[in-house]
């Protein structure tokens, strides 16, 4: 039986082990540190803008399209298999288009989705105002509304996959980290993983020993390279996926900030029949419960000496910004604030999924940047389809 161990439990991680957790004859063990849908996934807003990214060709938008077209078959297959919903958004992504916005473009990308039999509405103001009577339309100069897009709980995306995947035999290990790898090498300077060897980090606990690894699956966002540094005696032994994955050369993965802001409102904002996910000048408006909306979310990269700090005042920024788009924002109370990191690769495409230079039966899934959870169908899937080659 082939053995697979997928080190990460975020959205991509869970992801992938519930795609491979359907093929017979595959053992798969999951490894993290923390427990699932921690760290990028857990600050993520689940905002899926596939149909209406710019992206109109090439891998981006392939991937794109596939994870969209994935989560309107996998959210209700997913719901059945736990017994419970998950909680989305069906009612699409209406995006704002301001002054310096250029509408020809957008009307090339609706004739080129419209090929496609994937539809894309470019509304004039008179249409925006009265579908969402809530937003204010005085800077705005029309909008694009995509009806297959869709918004998701992320966490609660991420424990339906790790839920399912169990009922499909998939083992999970949370609080552990990577002891030791050993590897064997082959010709032409090439090697394979051959076991990973974990620890508890409670040291009151051992951990268990692992079968011998057929594929190593790295999903583990900002931690995906620092992991590998054990990897063939100590020594990470290249920071590169391979060409012939026609992906780029050596990368690193960097950490960019974001933060968000739960609110409520004393009444449900514009048609209730009609809330979708609204987005304008990088800032989106999320419905996500009665009377409940999320915000967000700011973009913060390290500074000089490599560290990211929440900058509050931005925080500011963003809420202002989405109280100029809806008015009745203004009085919300902020319930909770949260923050996140999120793996933006240098050197490298977003994302990273490829074989890890150098070796045979490694592979990355990793530096999504802002897309961990729009991407990660067509994640799981290029992954596949690498294993079952």
């Amino acid at each position: 039986m082939t053995h697979i161990v997928i080190i990460g439990c975020g959205i991509v991680g869970a992801a992938i082990a519930y795609q491979l957790s359907k093929i017979e004859g595959l053992k798969i063990t999951v490894l993290d540190k923390q427990m699932p849908a921690q760290a990028s996934t857990g600050a993520a807003l689940g905002v899926l803008m596939g149909i209406i990214s710019q992206k109109a060709k090439g891998r981006p938008w392939k991937m794109r399209r596939m994870s969209v077209q994935t989560y309107h078959s996998l959210i209700p297959e997913l719901e059945a298999k736990i017994n419970r919903p998950i909680s989305h958004n069906r009612q699409g992504i209406l995006q704002l288009c301001l002054p310096g916005d250029d509408l020809d473009k957008w009307q090339r990308l609706i004739d080129i989705r419209e090929k496609d039999g994937l539809p894309l509405e470019m509304w004039d103001v008179e249409r925006l105002s009265d579908r969402c009577p809530h937003i204010q339309i005085s800077e705005v100069t029309a909008a694009i509304y995509s009806p297959q897009d869709l918004q998701i709980n992320p966490v609660e995306l991420t424990l339906a996959l790790v839920e399912a995947a169990q009922q499909n035999g998939v083992k999970f290990h949370f609080g552990i980290t990577i002891a030791q790898y050993k590897t064997i090498s082959h010709p032409k300077n090439e090697y394979s993983c051959r076991q990973v060897h974990i620890k508890s980090l409670d040291e009151t606990k051992r951990a268990p020993a692992l079968p011998d690894v057929d594929w190593l699956v790295v999903a583990a966002g900002l931690g995906s390279l620092p992991c590998l540094q054990g990897i063939k005696g100590g020594k990470l032994h290249s920071l590169q996926l391979k060409r012939k994955s026609n992906l780029d050369n050596r990368f690193t993965i960097v950490p960019v900030l974001g933060q968000a802001l739960h609110l409520q409102v004393s009444a449900s904002l514009g048609n209730l029949d009609f809330q979708p996910v609204i987005t304008g000048d990088d800032v989106h408006i999320l419905p996500v419960a009665e009377n409940e909306y999320w915000v967000g979310s700011t973009v913060e990269f390290p500074n000089d000496i490599g560290e990211v700090v929440a900058d509050s005042s931005l925080l500011d920024t963003v809420m202002a910004r989405a109280i100029s788009f809806c008015p009745g924002l203004a009085d919300a109370t902020i319930l909770r604030k949260w923050s996140g990191l999120r793996p933006r690769p240098e050197g490298q495409a977003a994302p990273a999924v490829g074989y890890l230079e150098g070796f045979k039966n490694v592979l990355l899934a990793t530096g999504h940047y802002r897309n961990g959870v729009l991407l990660a169908p067509a994640t799981a899937e290029a992954v596949e389809k690498m294993i079952l080659k």
